[in-house]
């Protein structure tokens, strides 16, 4: 590193250009690409980079985005899916692929949902790690992102999140906790976003105090595109690399560091976490291949979108005979959604949809009408609305394909609402008026309102499935494949029940997360609210039973057995869920939280026990008291199910916990200090003379908890006791309990 001149160092703190790294010949670095990826490479050339996804890329598999992907519950595919990427990369040239998406979905409006898991940082955690391991088994590095608060598109360069410390801690940034501790990603990107009014791209707390000490981070920090306000002062912080580079940005560096206000170990350590990264994407691209196997990935690609489609509802009237009479009604059933707007649009390797399958297996082509446009500033050509209607007028089931087009979400702004387009729901209505056998299918990358539900025999909910997710749905349709996948988002039934829904998306003066811990499934079920499909909802063709739930504690772990058992017709594929709640806390909990999960599939009436692992660390809270993860002792109960609200079986188990001992001080409560049995012994003669030594009925109060909140230092006032009296009484008290 002594041989490399400074100026060099500060360089390869900054991109080449939009896609590529510095070379230091000095070092013997050559330039390595990066591209994003969270479901499929967008290799641009330079010439064409535009960063919004507009220009053209080499063809690659799109695979199911991770509002698909997530929806699969499967660890396993989802390495696979990471594996797969990581071969397309090594043969494209590309040394590090810009994702997963981690960021939780707080509000169904945000833009870009459908890149990201889940609003659970649970199962977003589980998949993230299972996705970057896939990916970097192929010696390709990944780049978890948007570290963080970065729950929304709009003013999303600037606008300040503001989260309480310990809803930061438990529910966005948890699940990068997991995949850094876990999974060593080689880079992490930060966002554009403020936190806490500090630009994240300078916020040391965040890329330092805690990602890279606390979590031992060992890669390097590369910032959003255009994400950097000043190069020097996101460098003090821990950012490793801008990009794209900002000339002006580089030279202010040079500049700073030859007036010495930023010194070389800084750009040392900067320099250290950027070359490395670029030595491994170097050595990983020694062995690699011409090509990849487009037929095996695209494969792959079905395999993952069969897994991720959600049954919402059904009747009865799914899966249809292969003879069934049917006819198709929808844009989307011959022009497929499948992926998302921006800078994660992927040129697929080949792109099927769901009419020609549907043909395909019915040995003809079926009576089809678009009945739409998927554009919301394209309208549908004159009279289409009025063919689909008399097309269901004829009679059969109607299999009816409705959507958000690629315009109605993208990165870069957010939904006003979650509407399905009014002439969709408009066309769905007309069409309901004639022919009550209405099948739809639902191709969308965030929540959408299902107002009717139960006026449709089945509702299936596609997401985005990539490339292959056409066939994928044809197939579950028709009952060729069993529908497994559970839904990672609840889906509510208005908007306004949206714990988030008055603090979204905020003003110029920040965006206040107010509904703190209460995200999700957390929050409608602490409101008691209604929900149309809840948090790991999804119907199967068979019907699973969970029985002899227990639970069992080793130290803090948790070990939980269920017995599933297929008790339909058909195989299956059952996820099991098992969702924690503390009944007495001494902090404000939600009411259950998903702490594990698993998969299993069985033949008719085949059962199999299934064991799930709850660590220690899943059970703690953040304890903002000692600015450290806690694992509260005493009674937690562990529930079994098949969705939040579909719970099969309960078990208690007690735990000792790991709580640290608080000493007493005058701020602390006088319910805290009766907690203390040191302190209670000496609380008749502490008390002695006050009116509330004991409880006297004359007063008309319930003494303990009156003063149950009173703080130790009010008590000189009342016992005549100085404040250094009660300083010394409570050093005995902490001494006699072991502080």
């Amino acid at each position: 590193m002594a041989d490399v001149p400074v100026n060099s160092k500060i360089a390869l703190t900054g991109g080449l250009d939009f896609w590529h790294l510095h070379p230091v010949p000095e070092a013997d670095l050559p330039s390595i690409m990066v591209t994003d990826g969270p479901h499929g490479l967008r290799k641009q050339e330079t010439s064409a980079s535009d960063h919004v996804g507009l220009g053209a890329s080499e063809p690659a598999t799109c695979f199911p985005p991770a509002v698909g992907l997530a929806s699969t519950w499967n660890r396993e595919l989802v390495g696979e899916v990471g594996v797969a990427l990581g071969e397309e990369a090594k043969a494209l040239g590309v040394g590090v692929v810009l994702g997963p998406g981690m960021n939780i979905k707080r509000d169904p409006r945000c833009g870009r949902n459908f890149e990201y898991f889940s609003e659970d940082p649970y199962v977003t955690g589980e998949l993230a790690c299972a996705f970057v391991d896939g990916v970097q088994s192929q010696d390709v590095g990944t780049s978890p992102k948007h570290f963080a608060a970065n729950n929304q598109e709009t003013d999303r360069m600037r606008r300040d999140s503001q989260v309480d410390l310990r809803t930061l801690r438990e529910i966005y940034l948890d699940a990068f906790r997991k995949v850094v501790t876990r999974t060593q990603p080689w880079t992490v990107m930060c966002s554009y976003n403020k936190l806490n009014g500090v630009q994240v791209s300078e916020n040391r707390w965040l890329l330092t105090d805690v990602l890279k000490d606390e979590w031992g981070f060992e890669g390097l920090v590369v910032s959003d595109w255009g994400a950097v306000w000043d190069r020097t002062r996101a460098l003090k912080a821990g950012l490793d690399l801008e990009m794209p580079a900002n000339p002006q940005h580089e030279a202010a560096a040079v500049a700073a560091y030859e007036a010495g206000e930023l010194d070389e170990a800084t750009i040392d350590e900067a320099y250290r976490r950027v070359s490395r990264i670029v030595r491994m994407a170097a050595d990983g691209a020694a062995d690699a291949p011409e090509s990849f196997d487009v037929d095996a990935h695209h494969a792959l690609g079905r395999r993952a979108a069969e897994h991720a489609i959600v049954l919402l509802s059904n009747d009865g009237v799914l899966p249809l005979a292969q003879d069934a009479d049917v006819v198709v009604i929808g844009e989307f059933a011959r022009t497929p959604r499948y992926q998302g707007a921006g800078s994660s649009r992927v040129n697929p390797t080949r792109l099927d949809n769901a009419l020609d399958r549907l043909n395909e297996i019915a040995g003809r082509d079926l009576p089809f009408a678009p009945g739409f446009s998927t554009h919301p500033r394209k309208p549908a050509p004159d009279g289409a609305h009025d063919e689909a209607v008399e097309l269901a007028r004829q009679g059969g089931t109607v299999l009816l394909f409705l959507g958000l087009g690629e315009a109605h979400e993208s990165e870069g702004y957010d939904r006003d609402d979650i509407n399905l387009p009014a002439e969709q729901l408009a066309l769905l209505d007309d069409i309901l008026a004639v022919n009550s056998d209405v099948v739809v299918v639902l191709s969308n990358g965030s929540s959408v309102l299902v107002p009717f539900a139960d006026k449709v025999r089945a509702v299936v909910e596609g997401w985005l499935l990539g490339q292959a997710g056409g066939p994928a749905l044809a197939d579950v349709l028709h009952g060729l494949v069993n529908p497994s996948g559970k839904l990672t988002e609840t889906i509510p039934v208005r908007l306004e029940d949206v714990p988030s829904y008055v603090n979204f998306p905020g003003d110029a003066t920040g965006v206040r997360y107010g509904e703190g811990l209460f995200v999700g499934y957390r929050g409608y079920d602490a409101a008691g609210r209604d929900v149309a499909f809840p948090f790991g909802h999804g119907l199967s063709y068979t019907t699973f039973e969970h029985s002899d739930v227990t639970a069992t504690a080793s130290g803090n772990d948790v070990t939980v057995s269920v017995t599933v058992t297929n008790t339909g017709d058909r195989e299956g594929r059952e996820v099991v869920q098992v969702y924690v709640s503390k009944p007495e806390s001494a902090v404000v909990r939600v009411p259950r939280e998903l702490k594990g999960f698993a998969d299993v599939t069985l033949a008719p009436g085949e059962s199999e026990t299934v064991t799930i692992d709850v660590p220690a660390d899943e059970l703690a809270y953040w304890s903002v008291l000692d600015e450290a993860w806690v694992v509260e002792g005493g009674e937690y109960r562990i529930a079994v199910g098949a969705s939040s609200r579909d719970l099969r079986g309960e078990a208690s188990v007690t735990i000792e916990g790991d709580a640290p001992f608080r000493p007493l001080g005058l701020s602390s409560t006088m319910g805290e200090a009766m907690a203390n049995p040191a302190f209670a012994e000496m609380a008749s003669t502490l008390l002695g003379g006050s009116p509330f030594a004991a409880d006297d009925e004359s007063l008309g109060v319930d003494a303990a908890r009156m003063m149950a909140d009173f703080p130790l230092a009010g008590l000189a006032g009342f016992t005549g006791r100085s404040t250094d009296e009660l300083q010394s009484l409570l050093d005995q008290v902490n001494a006699k309990s072991g502080a």
